[in-house]
């Protein structure tokens, strides 16, 4: 395979051979979306085209795309790590740099609601869409579905995910939806989106989510890992995975208890992981990986 092996080879690449990406998507390892084992670990990386750059108290420590290409080269080296999910750009990055051979990959859909902006839960198409991924013999595209009963634009997202299942339906691709029960609250320098991860918020996602599109049959889900995941989980029959968030604020054991508990649970799948795995609380991304690869059973 024609890869680059440094940075600066990488960034030659890019200015001078644009051809090379598109080769070495013609020419990439594929595999089933699910292994033997019926699981499925990622590592999610789609944060930073949404203009969420922090990790805890750090507001850039995702802006250092070499870093980040690093974490994530140490993060899908582990055996167990079946693939990732992330915008397109990231995964152009990592196939130039052979680190997408037989690996699942999932493409981030709908960056458009930026961090922190006035229009944050304006959750339109401005990644890849379905055609995309089908050029570019990716796996799945990822959508993420925020809903505030009190916002009349929610109902555009709605339709926009409902249109993209559809068409993830028609050409077999999986469509990932991580839905939100979504607000605005009054902080002292204006408002921020929270989502409300209650047992009945979480179950009412869900249930919204569940019913986007005319079928449902290449339909995943992407939800957070709370207290009671076996009530949880009784919303629906479809498969998900259990995301991490930030890894800040709370006890990694704890995270990791809540993760182990919710995988023995027949429609859990598995792990798509992103802040709590690239940079945990000693830095040890190699170690983090390997702790999360376990708890799946590897």
């Amino acid at each position: 395979m024609n890869f680059v092996n440094t940075y600066d080879e990488l960034m030659e690449v890019r200015a001078t051979q644009p051809e090379r990406i598109t080769e070495l998507l013609a020419s990439r390892r594929r595999r089933p979306f699910v292994g033997e084992d019926g699981k499925l670990m990622l590592v999610a990386a789609d944060h930073p085209a949404r203009g969420a750059l922090a990790v805890g108290a750090n507001p850039t420590a995702m802006a250092d795309r070499f870093d980040l290409l690093d974490r994530m080269r140490a993060a899908l080296a582990n055996p167990g790590v079946d693939g990732v999910l992330a915008t397109s750009e990231i995964l152009e990055d990592l196939l130039l740099l052979g680190a997408l051979e037989d690996k699942v990959v999932v493409a981030s859909m709908n960056r458009g609601g930026l961090a922190g902006s006035s229009f944050e839960l304006d959750d339109r198409l401005t990644g890849a869409d379905v055609r995309d991924v089908v050029d570019s013999r990716w796996d799945s595209l990822k959508m993420l579905t925020r809903i505030d009963l009190a916002d009349e634009g929610t109902v555009k997202t709605l339709e926009l995910c409902a249109r993209v299942v559809n068409e993830c339906n028609r050409e077999k691709v999986i469509a990932m939806v991580e839905p939100f029960m979504s607000s605005r609250v009054a902080t002292e320098g204006g408002s921020k989106v929270t989502n409300d991860l209650s047992l009945e918020a979480v179950q009412k996602s869900i249930a919204i989510a569940s019913g986007l599109a005319g079928s449902s049959a290449y339909t995943w889900l992407k939800l957070p890992a709370i207290p009671n995941m076996a009530e949880v989980m009784r919303a629906t029959t479809l498969p998900a995975l259990l995301l991490g968030g930030d890894p800040v604020g709370e006890d990694p054991e704890v995270t990791r208890e809540r993760w182990s508990q919710a995988l023995a649970i027949p429609q859990v799948r598995g792990l798509v992981v992103g802040r709590t795995l690239l940079y945990p609380h000693d830095d040890d991304v190699q170690a983090a990986v390997a702790h999360a690869v376990a708890l799946i059973g590897r």
